[in-house]
C-alpha cells in the first residue's frame, strides 16, 4: 500500500485551470461513499428500527431525534470549518480534523447501537452529526481548495452518484444485520472509517505551518461571525443557500419517514420493510446515476447550470406527487425512480453552483462550506420536527396523513429549484 503515490492536490487558486489528479478525484468519491454510508444508513433505516425497539408506537420520536441531530450539525459545521481554515500543521489544514471527526463518528455509532433508551439514542445521533457531519463539510472545503471550474460538475456528478448508492448499500446491510443492533450501526461505520483512512493516507495536503493566519483574532466575536455572512456582499451564494434549503426541507419531510410510510401503505411492521426500503432505493439507482452524471457532465460541457437545477426540481416534485397518490407498491417504486432522477440532477448541479459562487475561496473555504451546509442541516433539523404535525393533520392518531406530507415535499422542492434558476445571476 505504501507504493501508492499520494494524490497531488496543490490548491487551485482563483482563476486557475489546473485540473486535480484522477487519484484525488477517486479518493474523494470513495470518501464520500463511506461517510454517507456511515451517516445516512441510520437515518434511512437503523434509527427507525431502534426507535421501534425502544419506544413502540411512538414513531414521532424519530423526527425529534433526527431534528436534534440536524440542529447539532448547524452549531458545529461552520465552527469546525473555520477552525480548519486556521489550522497550521504538518498534515495541512483539513486532515487533522478529518481524523478527529472519524473517531468521534465511530464512537457515536457505538453509543446508538448500545443505547438503552430514546434519550441516549438521541445523544448518539447528535454526536454522529458532529463527527461525520464535520467530515462532509471538510470534504466540500477540500473540493473548493482544489477543483477548477471545469471539473466541478464532473466531480459533483461522481460524488452525487455515490451519495445515492451509499444509503441503498447501507439499507441492504442494515436489513441483513437487523438482528444485531451493534453490527447494524458499526458495519456501515467501519466502511466510513476505512474510506477516510485511504483519503487521509493518500491525499497529500501541503504543510500549512508557514501559511499566514487571518488578520482577525480568534475570539468570541470571530467564532460568532463564523456562523453568518452578509447576503448583500454575496447575493448569489445567499440565493443558492435558500434554494438548497427549500429543496432539502421537502426531501427530508419524506426521506425521514420512508420506512414508516411503506409500513403504513403495505400494512406491515417497520422491521419488515427494511428489504423493501433497499428495493425502493435499488430501483432508483439507474435513475440517480442518469440524473447525476448527465446533469454534472452536461453542465460542465454546456457551461449552463441553472436550467438543470429547475428540471431536477420539477422531476423530483413529480415523483413525490406520484408516491403521495400511489395505490400499490409498483406505483410507489415508479415515484421513487422519478424522485431519484430529480434528486441526482438537482444535487449534482447545485454542488457545482455552490463551488462556483463560494465567497473568499482561498482563505475561508472551510467556513463558507460549513455555512452552505446549513442549508442541508437546518432543513434536516427543522423538517423532522414539522413532519409529525403534518402527519397528524386530517389523521386520527393511528392513520397518519402521508399524502399531505408528500404533497408538501413536492411544493417545497419545486420552489427551491425555482429560486436558484431565477435569482442567481453570475452562473448561467
Amino acid at each position: 500500500m505504501d507504493s501508492v503515490e499520494p494524490a497531488d492536490t496543490e490548491p487551485v487558486r482563483s482563476g486557475g485551470a489546473r485540473e486535480a489528479e484522477s487519484s484525488y478525484v477517486w479518493l474523494m468519491v470513495l470518501a464520500v461513499f463511506g461517510v454517507f454510508m456511515a451517516i445516512v444508513t441510520p437515518m434511512a433505516i437503523s434509527l427507525a428500527i431502534r426507535v421501534d425497539q425502544l419506544a413502540p408506537g411512538h414513531e414521532e420520536y424519530l423526527g425529534y431525534i433526527t431534528g436534534a441531530g440536524g440542529l447539532t450539525a448547524i452549531l458545529t459545521a461552520p465552527l469546525f470549518g473555520m477552525l480548519s481554515d486556521r489550522t497550521r500543521s504538518r498534515l495541512g489544514r483539513r486532515r487533522p480534523l478529518l481524523i478527529a471527526g472519524t473517531v468521534v463518528g465511530l464512537v457515536a455509532l457505538l453509543v446508538m447501537a448500545l443505547a438503552d433508551g430514546v434519550l441516549v439514542l438521541a445523544l448518539g445521533w447528535m454526536l454522529a452529526q458532529v463527527g461525520w457531519g464535520t467530515i462532509l463539510a471538510l470534504l466540500t472545503a477540500s473540493q473548493a481548495d482544489r477543483l477548477p471550474e471545469a471539473q466541478r460538475g464532473k466531480v459533483a456528478a461522481l460524488t452525487g452518484v455515490v451519495q445515492q448508492l451509499a444509503p441503498v448499500s447501507g439499507a441492504l446491510l442494515a436489513g441483513a444485520l437487523s438482528g444485531s443492533s451493534l453490527l447494524m450501526f458499526l458495519v456501515p461505520g467501519a466502511v466510513g472509517a476505512v474510506s477516510m483512512f485511504f483519503f487521509v493516507r493518500f491525499v497529500h495536503e501541503p504543510d500549512s505551518r508557514d501559511m499566514p493566519l487571518p488578520q482577525e483574532r480568534l475570539d468570541l466575536r470571530t467564532l460568532t461571525a463564523s456562523y453568518v455572512f452578509d447576503p448583500r456582499r454575496s447575493p448569489d451564494f445567499a440565493w443558492n443557500w435558500l434554494g438548497k434549503f427549500l429543496f432539502m426541507f421537502g426531501l427530508t419531510l419524506t426521506s425521514t419517514f420512508t420506512a414508516f410510510f411503506l409500513a403504513s401503505r403495505m400494512g406491515v411492521s417497520v422491521k419488515e420493510v427494511s428489504g423493501t426500503v433497499a428495493v425502493l432505493g435499488g430501483a432508483g439507482i439507474g435513475a440517480t446515476m442518469l440524473g447525476a452524471i448527465g446533469g454534472g457532465f452536461l453542465s460542465d460541457k454546456l457551461r449552463r447550470r441553472r436550467v438543470f437545477i429547475l428540471i431536477g426540481a420539477c422531476v423530483f416534485a413529480t415523483g413525490a406527487i406520484t408516491m403521495a397518490l400511489a395505490p400499490t407498491l409498483p406505483v410507489i417504486i415508479a415515484g421513487a425512480v422519478l424522485g431519484n432522477l430529480g434528486l441526482g440532477l438537482f444535487a449534482t448541479v447545485d454542488q457545482a453552483i455552490m463551488l462556483d459562487v463560494l465567497p473568499e475561496r482561498e482563505t475561508s473555504a472551510g467556513r463558507y462550506a460549513g455555512i452552505y451546509g446549513f442549508s442541508t442541516t437546518l432543513a434536516q433539523g427543522v423538517a423532522p420536527l414539522a413532519a409529525p404535525v403534518v402527519l397528524l393533520l386530517g389523521g386520527d392518531g393511528s392513520d397518519k396523513n402521508y399524502t399531505l406530507l408528500y404533497f408538501m415535499a413536492a411544493t417545497l422542492t419545486f420552489l427551491g429549484g425555482l429560486v436558484i434558476a431565477t435569482r442567481i445571476k453570475s452562473v448561467r
